[in-house]
């Protein structure tokens, strides 16, 4: 999809136009006729959320109603989500471009109706015969943007598409060793970004005990990519981003059942993620110093595959049991968090992770399950642009009685907690024990980074769910 500014008067234009109207005292610039007018008030005093569609032959008027008094955020998550009506609403009238104005409506309401029909556009279209329907062209209203501000949105978007575009991948296009050299391709075009990828040799020598684990039923070797971007002249340690990056993830020999399978191409969502989130920062040279820490493999029962019952060394030393071989995002995130932690003494690690169904049990899709542990001030910046973003975190404690179901009999951590309860909980203490004092923050993306069926903005697959909240928080730097 491409954006255009244009200076666009909505009773003059000649083309297909989106007119967002929220407040009544624009009423004197309605590109509208009496009875159309009247038709509006009518309607507004039954609700104030509704879409009316006005003939200007041989184009259309798409007359978008919202309440503009509602909370911000609350308004401009709802012009997101209405992306999509406008979009079916498209494709069933043949429409492929459109204007974008409106009257008594923000810059920043118009930027969420914008990015939702980015958003909603996107399909995993690559494995089609015929190529579907998509919005070709959106121009803008330029009273509301300046031409860099509506290129820094479009970069932004732009990142979250290719997210996506990997989560959706099957393992069978974008294993381990392909996912790394896609990465290290990108940053070899982007001003300021230093990619290092290490193979099984290199991963062995620094003995990541939970990363070698994971990758022991599988053909293909693991990867171990670093993304460092800096824009910063001060001393101050960098912001850790650490991904989870199984490619594809079976359980190992603890195989999981039934359907559970359907959708593990998306179990390496973290690092695709924070992948995305750092070349955002420096396709739009955020001031910030960003290392992104991305642990790939995937897991499979085969070969030497590691068992319940054994016991790994991780980077660190720290020795773990293997209660249960399908916990095993957390082995080889605790491997790059030590890295972390030894190698970049970071101001604070944040790790994105589709980590456990618990958190789906737990809140549903319609967040993202966080913990912290010396990062009260880091969790407080996300939860408050998580509301302003709507990609809201919901914080779950880490009280330290929790440390004893973790606890092993015969090494220093288990991999899984010692009943069913608190799953989610039990897997953020153990990756905190490998951040020892450094400020560490947990998002575990379970429930939102893929969905099985079209949701809000999103139609299903992978959501991209995450980007824009640490971009936001990136900003607040």
């Amino acid at each position: 999809m491409i954006y255009t500014l244009d200076k666009i008067a909505p009773k003059d234009y000649e083309g297909n136009i989106v007119f967002l109207y929220g407040d009544e005292t624009a009423e004197r610039v309605l590109p509208l006729g009496k009875k159309e007018i009247a038709l509006v008030k009518e309607r507004r005093e039954e609700g104030r959320d509704f879409m009316l569609v006005f003939d200007r032959l041989p184009y259309r008027l798409y007359f978008l109603s919202f309440d503009s008094e509602k909370e911000a955020a609350e308004v401009q998550e709802g012009l997101r989500r209405r992306a999509m009506d406008l979009l079916k609403r498209f494709e069933g009238d043949g429409v492929e471009e459109v204007a974008v104005c409106g009257a008594g409506t923000l810059p920043e309401e118009v930027a969420a109706l914008l990015e939702g029909l980015s958003l909603a556009d996107y399909s995993f279209d690559r494995y089609k015969s015929k190529e579907p329907w998509h919005l070709q062209r959106v121009a803008v209203d330029k009273v509301y943007f300046k031409e860099e501000e509506l290129e820094a949105m479009q970069r932004l978007w732009n990142r979250i598409y290719w997210c996506r575009e990997w989560v959706n991948l099957p393992v069978q296009d974008l294993n381990a060793p392909a996912f790394a050299d896609e990465l290290a391709a990108i940053a070899a075009d982007l001003e300021g970004v230093k990619c290092t990828v290490m193979d099984k040799r290199q991963i062995e020598s620094l003995r990541m005990g939970g990363l070698l684990a994971v990758n022991r039923g599988s053909v293909d070797e693991p990867r171990f990519v670093v993304l460092e971007y800096n824009n910063l002249n001060d001393n101050e340690g960098p912001i850790c981003l650490v991904g989870k990056g199984v490619m594809y993830d079976t359980g190992g020999l603890n195989i999981k059942p039934e359907d559970y399978m359907q959708d593990m191409k998306s179990d390496m969502a973290g690092a695709a993620t924070m992948a995305s989130v750092l070349f955002a920062a420096a396709d739009n040279k955020l001031p910030v110093h960003l290392v992104a820490l991305l642990p790939l493999t995937d897991s499979r029962p085969g070969f030497n595959a590691y068992a319940a019952d054994d016991i790994l060394t991780m980077y660190d030393g720290t020795t773990v049991e293997v209660v249960n071989t399908d916990a095993e995002g957390r082995l080889i995130l605790a491997d790059a968090i030590a890295y972390a932690v030894k190698n970049y003494h970071p101001r604070v690690i944040i790790d994105a992770a589709t980590l456990t169904g618990a958190a789906v049990r737990a809140i549903s899709t319609f967040g993202i399950a966080a913990m912290e542990q010396n990062g009260r001030r880091e969790l407080e910046m996300l939860k408050l642009v998580g509301e302003q973003v709507y990609e809201r975190l919901v914080e779950f404690p880490m009280w330290k009685e929790y440390d004893e179901l973790i606890k092993s009999e015969y090494a220093d951590l288990r991999n899984c907690g010692t009943t069913p309860q608190a799953g989610t909980i039990t897997a953020g203490k153990f990756l905190a024990h490998f951040a020892k004092e450094t400020p560490f923050v947990h998002l575990d993306i379970a429930g939102v980074a893929f969905f099985s069926k079209a949701q809000h903005c999103w139609r299903a697959g992978a959501s991209g769910y995450g980007v824009r909240l640490l971009y936001a928080y990136l900003q607040m730097q």
